[in-house]
């Protein structure tokens, strides 16, 4: 027992709670209207409120990040519907734009050709992996298409129609490899036909084979369709030529043609359902 008294440890807590007991009289002596239990407390725990003081303006500073991030989404997701808005109408608008194109070219070809009875079309469905971009329209047997009308944009030709249902319909493009159809050059007058290959149809083109070293057919020429078929009539325009080149299994030369109307933009089309020789 003795030794214990002696231990310095318990000396120093023995000093502590001393010290403890002694500020607390004063305190209480001192008239602050404060009990010397509460006194005590306070003093022994006023670090663990400071603490806990941190913590709760830290957790008010985090829920008050929150909020303003809350709201920070709102406005956001707002413009992003105002954004989606504008960009329906941009599409709305460029639909309408390439509609109006679309009757203008018709409107003058049937003014040029009143014997022309055609078929309007929507373009409802497409081949992602079809190379030569076939296309699957809104008409068939039951609107008077007939397999090898011809698909018109305007005054362009895009196709023509390979397979018939009673109401859709496939189109063959005039990049397909299996294309084959009489043509001219405007100019020149000189005659050949229209085909596609993979190679072309992958940059979106076609060409005009079989021609003459002498060719005059050249850069910049127009190539319509001749009317030498009884399903397409002359004078629609196929597109217009790139390039010459020679081709490599005999010793002809072909013209590379740009169709005058890009495929894959294609959402509507004319099919001429009939036509006077």
């Amino acid at each position: 027992m003795k030794n214990l008294f002696k231990n310095t440890r318990f000396k120093l807590i023995s000093g502590i709670v001393g010290l403890l007991l002694v500020g607390a009289f004063l305190a209480a002596v001192a008239g602050h209207g404060e009990t010397v239990q509460s006194t005590v407390v306070g003093t022994v725990f006023a670090p663990c409120h400071y603490v806990a003081q941190k913590i709760a303006n830290g957790v008010d500073s985090v829920f008050g990040t929150v909020s303003g991030n809350a709201r920070y989404e709102k406005e956001i997701e707002k413009l992003n519907e105002e954004i989606g808005d504008l960009r329906s109408q941009l599409v709305d608008y460029e639909n309408l734009k390439n509609q109006n194109e679309l009757y203008k070219e018709f409107l003058e070809l049937k003014e040029e050709n009143s014997d022309f009875k055609f078929a309007e079309a929507s373009v409802i469905g497409r081949d992602g992996a079809d190379i030569y971009k076939s296309f699957t329209i809104s008409k068939g047997a039951v609107n008077g298409v007939k397999k090898g009308n011809a698909v018109l944009w305007g005054k362009y030709l895009v196709g023509v129609v390979d397979k018939v249902y009673p109401d859709y319909s496939v189109v063959k493009s005039v990049l397909d490899a299996t294309f084959n159809i009489s043509a001219y050059e405007v100019l020149s007058g000189e005659i050949s036909y229209v085909t596609g290959n993979a190679r072309l149809a992958r940059e979106g083109k076609c060409k005009m084979a079989n021609l003459s070293s002498s060719t005059k057919v050249s850069y910049g020429s127009i190539i319509c369709t001749a009317g030498l078929s009884t399903s397409v009539p002359k004078g629609l325009i196929i597109g217009t030529v790139d390039e010459i080149d020679d081709e490599s299994t005999d010793i002809s030369s072909y013209a590379v043609i740009t169709p005058g109307v890009d495929i894959d933009e294609i959402t509507s089309v004319f099919i001429l359902t009939e036509f006077k020789n």
